[in-house]
């Protein structure tokens, strides 16, 4: 019995998937233009546009000066999850891949390259999860 292993160059590119993830949250939340367009969007769930004064406000600037990636936290190393803690609650942020022309029916085949991914940055109450 022969088994076949797929090749890592198919593999998309965990560390660029990364850097593109963290500069479009940083955009998307902080307006800090990146180097190069990364297409996505942004989306609140109705929860959290209904907190108190102010916290929807602040539960997007966290979202986008988060940094700890850690194994714990970011297992696969994409950043494409985080929580932040606003005011004693904790927030969720999570960040999904799609093919750029698909209507964000298929996933991405290859989320390393952002000419063929859209992205799509959701943050919610952890109660939402």
């Amino acid at each position: 019995m022969t088994t076949s292993q797929a090749s890592t160059t198919d593999r998309p590119d965990i560390t660029v998937i990364a850097a593109h993830n963290d500069a479009f949250r940083k955009f998307a939340c902080l307006g800090m233009p990146p180097d190069i367009a990364i297409p996505g969007r942004m989306h609140v769930t109705r929860s959290l546009m209904e907190a108190e004064d102010g916290f929807m406000d602040e539960a997007v600037k966290a979202t986008g000066e988060f940094e700890v990636f850690e194994p714990e936290n970011d297992p696969d190393g994409c950043h494409d999850f985080g929580a932040v803690d606003i005011r004693g609650q904790k927030v969720f942020w999570k960040i999904d891949f799609y093919e750029a022309d698909s209507d964000f029916r298929y996933g991405a085949e290859t989320p390393d390259n952002p000419a063929t991914t859209m992205r799509v940055l959701t943050i919610m109450m952890a109660s939402d999860w």
